[in-house]
C-alpha cells in the first residue's frame, strides 16, 4: 500500500485499509548461503489510521494468516508450517502492530534505502497473475487425483489383483501432473518477477522533495518517479566572482536566522559553518560554494537564508573597549611614552572579538609600537 500526500497532514486524517489485490507482502530468504529463496504470504490485511491533529496518536497493523505461506515448492510449504518453523496449528497469525509515529512537518517524507517510493503497473499482470493461480489450482487437482490412483495402483498390485503395466502407467501419469504443477509455478513466479520489477526502491536514505507524477497515471521509461535529497546536507552559496580569489575551502561563515529579513529589534542569531567544496567553475558571474552547517537538515531545500563570508584580510589597530575614555564628546587613548603617560585623541571604528575578547578598531590617532596604558 502507498499514500502520497500533497497536502497538509491533516488532510491525510482518516482510515486508510490495505488492497490486498494490489499489495503482494513477500519474503526472501538465503539458503544454503549459495542462493536466496523468494515467497510470499497469500492471505493477510491491515489497516492503518492516521491521526493529522496528533499523529503520535495513530495507529497501524498488518495481520498474516501463517498457513497462507507460498514458496512455490509444496514440500518446503508443508516443512515451513511445522513445529520445526512456524508452528500453524499453534500460531496461526502473525500481527505487526506500529509503536512510534514521527512527523518530520507538514510537507516532508523521509525513506530508506530500499524503500518502496513507487509501483509502475502493468494491469495486464494482474489478470494473468489470475489464470495463472486457477491454472495451477486446476492441475493440483489433477495431481491429488494421480496421485489416488497410483496408491490404488500400487494397493492392487501388492495383493496381485492389479498388473505391473497398470501400476506403472499410473506413476507416469502422477510423475506427468507432478511436473505441469512444477511448470505452471515457474510460469507463476515469472509473471510475479514481472511485476516485482515494477517496485520504484528509494536508491538512498533521505527526503522526498517533489513526486512529480499523479497516481495511476501513465509513465513512460526514464520519468522520474520521485526526487530524493540524501545526506548529509550543505548550504550552497552562489557568490559574486568579484570574491573568487577570497573564497578558499576551510573558512569560516557565520549564517543567519531562517528568512531574508533581518529584526531592527535585536540581533540576528547566527551558526558557525566551515566552507568545504569551491567548484571551480564560474557560472553567469557567480562562483559556487558548499558549506557544511550543523543542524542544516531541518531547512527546506532552496531556501534562502542570510550569510556572512571573509571576502578579505587588514590589518588594523584595536584596543580594549576599557581603553577609551569620552570626555567633552572626544574619545581619548592613554599612551605611555619616554616622558609620561599622554592622552591621544583618537576615532574609534567597529568593535569584534579575538580569542573571546572584545576588541575595538582605532581609525586614526594611534600608531604601530605605541603602549596603551589601562585604566
Amino acid at each position: 500500500m502507498s499514500v502520497t500526500a500533497t497536502n497538509a497532514l491533516s488532510a491525510l486524517t482518516g482510515t486508510y485499509v490495505l488492497d490486498a489485490s494490489h499489495s503482494r507482502l513477500g519474503f526472501i530468504a538465503r539458503h544454503a548461503m549459495i542462493t536466496k529463496v523468494r515467497g510470499s504470504f497469500n492471505t493477510y490485511e491491515g489497516k492503518a489510521t492516521i491521526n493529522g491533529a496528533e499523529p503520535n496518536k495513530s495507529t497501524l497493523s498488518v495481520t498474516i494468516q501463517t498457513a497462507s505461506i507460498d514458496t512455490r515448492e509444496a514440500a518446503r510449504d508443508q516443512h515451513l508450517k511445522s513445529a520445526d518453523f512456524f508452528d500453524v496449528e499453534q500460531f496461526g497469525t502473525i500481527t505487526f502492530e506500529g509503536t512510534s509515529f514521527n512527523i518530520v512537518d507538514d510537507t516532508t517524507v523521509e525513506v530508506k534505502q530500499g524503500e518502496d517510493v513507487g509501483v509502475v503497473v502493468d494491469d495486464k499482470m494482474a489478470l494473468q497473475l489470475a489464470a495463472a493461480g486457477a491454472k495451477i489450482e486446476a492441475l493440483n487437482s489433477q495431481l491429488a487425483n494421480a496421485k489416488t490412483q497410483l496408491d490404488r495402483a500400487q494397493q492392487l498390485r501388492t495383493t496381485g489383483a492389479g498388473t505391473q503395466a497398470n501400476l506403472d502407467q499410473a506413476r507416469t501419469q502422477f510423475e506427468v501432473a507432478t511436473n505441469q504443477v512444477a511448470a505452471a509455478e515457474a510460469e507463476r513466479a515469472v509473471i510475479e518477477q514481472g511485476a516485482r520489477e515494477g517496485e520504484v526502491l528509494a536508491p538512498a536514505t533521505g527526503r522526498v522533495l517533489t513526486v512529480p507524477v499523479t497516481p495511476g497515471s501513465v509513465i513512460m521509461a526514464g520519468e522520474p518517479v520521485a526526487r530524493i535529497a540524501t545526506g548529509p546536507y550543505y548550504l550552497r552559496l552562489s557568490l559574486p566572482e568579484r570574491h573568487a580569489r577570497e573564497i578558499v575551502e576551510g573558512a569560516s561563515v557565520e549564517v543567519g536566522e531562517r528568512g531574508n529579513a533581518q529584526s531592527p529589534d535585536r540581533p540576528v542569531a547566527t551558526r558557525p559553518g566551515r566552507i568545504v567544496k569551491v567548484y571551480p567553475e564560474i557560472v553567469n558571474g557567480r562562483v559556487i560554494a558548499d558549506v557544511d552547517v550543523a543542524g542544516i537538515g531541518s531547512y527546506f531545500v532552496n531556501e534562502r537564508t542570510l550569510v556572512s563570508i571573509p571576502v578579505g584580510r587588514r590589518s588594523v589597530l584595536a584596543v580594549p573597549p576599557e581603553a577609551i575614555r569620552t570626555l567633552h564628546g572626544i574619545d581619548y587613548v592613554r599612551v605611555a611614552g619616554a616622558d609620561g603617560e599622554t592622552d591621544v585623541a583618537v576615532i574609534p571604528g567597529d568593535s569584534f572579538e579575538e580569542d573571546g575578547q572584545l576588541r575595538t578598531v582605532i581609525l586614526t590617532g594611534l600608531a604601530d609600537g605605541d603602549r596603551v596604558v589601562l585604566p
